[in-house]
């Protein structure tokens, strides 16, 4: 099985990091192997947000369909649905899943994480396997009074 862990990232950093996820990869990988380290410890609490354990399982509850099977045990939660099947591990401020491929998660808890909000960044266990569960849309702060049309003649 596959090992997974899932961020949620504040809005600004987000929006900050979305086209350098790269960055945002490799500081989260740092703090996974150096979280001791009161700096780098400090920089991780600031830009993610902490999980909502208890709206997280209803959310999953309510978005899956009715043949699909949810198991509950403290923080930990196993979503099956035929053959397919995932498990969660919920902590303050990630979320450790296992499943066989990526597109089980898309399936079975993607759509819960996106309710709740899009900004969720995952992590893989290999080297560069990360990405958002969503995009994340950038608005341009333009004034369309202060816009001017240029034209070369």
């Amino acid at each position: 099985m596959n090992h997974y862990t899932i961020y949620w990232v504040k809005e600004e950093f987000a929006r900050f990091f979305y086209y350098r996820s790269d960055v945002l990869y490799r500081f989260l990988k740092s703090y996974e192997q150096h979280q001791s380290r009161e700096i780098i410890a400090r920089q991780f609490h600031y830009i993610t947000l902490d999980i909502p354990e208890d709206m997280l399982i209803s959310n999953i509850m309510q978005s899956h369909p009715s043949h699909a099977n949810l198991i509950t045990e403290g923080n930990s939660i196993k979503i099956y649905q035929e053959k397919r099947c995932i498990s969660l591990h919920i902590e303050q401020k990630r979320i450790n899943f296992r499943g066989n491929i990526i597109y089980d998660a898309e399936d079975l808890l993607f759509p819960a994480l996106r309710s709740i909000h899009p900004y969720f960044f995952v992590v893989g266990a290999h080297p560069y396997d990360f990405g958002w569960i969503a995009p994340v849309t950038l608005e341009r702060n333009m004034d369309k009074h202060e816009q001017v049309l240029y034209s070369h003649l």
